[in-house]
């Protein structure tokens, strides 16, 4: 077991490194404020004096998870334009790198029990994220008759969920869920199934 150090200041921010290898090793509830604390090289007692328990420690994690998360989904949707579909395309394809390469974060914002309104801050951030979706679902289902047309809401939390099934049961080496295909091109075809139902693209030919 590794011990990290921390210079001044900076306890705060080593407690929720520590915590977030913990969460991957062990999941977010198998682990203890004292094994975090001796990660980061520190007493548990020091813990209190900026958590005032695990929940808090986890749900600090899941604040700075929906930061990196939003800035990675708006960078994808500006990427993709002037195109809307390119766009929306892009953020479905954001989703599952944000999974792989920050799977602690990834764990405490969708699988800790965290709620989103655990503080008005982490409310704020993560209707950020969601805001990104929708936004770019509300460009793409613009060319959708008004009477036919889903809310973007609505649109935006389908291909979310689309996208989170894909990361939990093959982007994730979950154990007997092994796919012959490669997540990104699963989520491209469910998408692609997706859109074509809502006739937002030409069918196969």
């Amino acid at each position: 077991m590794h011990k990290r150090g921390y210079h001044h200041g900076n306890l705060r921010q080593a407690l929720v490194d520590a915590a977030l290898e913990l969460i991957e090793e062990k999941g977010p509830t198998g682990f203890t404020l004292s094994e975090a604390a001796k990660r980061a090289g520190v007493t548990p007692a020091a813990v209190y004096r900026h958590f005032s328990g695990r929940g808090d420690v986890i749900a600090e994690a899941a604040l700075q998870g929906y930061q990196i998360f939003s800035d990675v989904m708006e960078f994808a949707y500006e990427s993709g334009q002037p195109s809307a579909l390119a766009a929306f395309e892009a953020t479905g394809r954001a989703y599952l790198a944000f999974a792989r390469k920050h799977p602690g974060h990834y764990i405490a914002m969708f699988e800790s029990g965290i709620s989103v309104n655990h503080s008005p801050e982490l409310a704020a951030v993560s209707a950020r994220a969601r805001g990104v979706l929708e936004r770019a679902a509300a460009d793409l289902s613009q060319h959708i008759p008004e009477a036919k047309r889903p809310p973007p809401a609505m649109f935006s939390a389908h291909i979310w969920a689309l996208s989170h099934g894909v990361v939990e049961l093959f982007a994730r080496n979950s154990p007997g869920t092994q796919s012959p295909f490669p997540p990104e091109d699963l989520l491209e075809s469910a998408i692609g199934v997706y859109l074509r139902g809502l006739g937002l693209i030409p069918p196969d030919t």
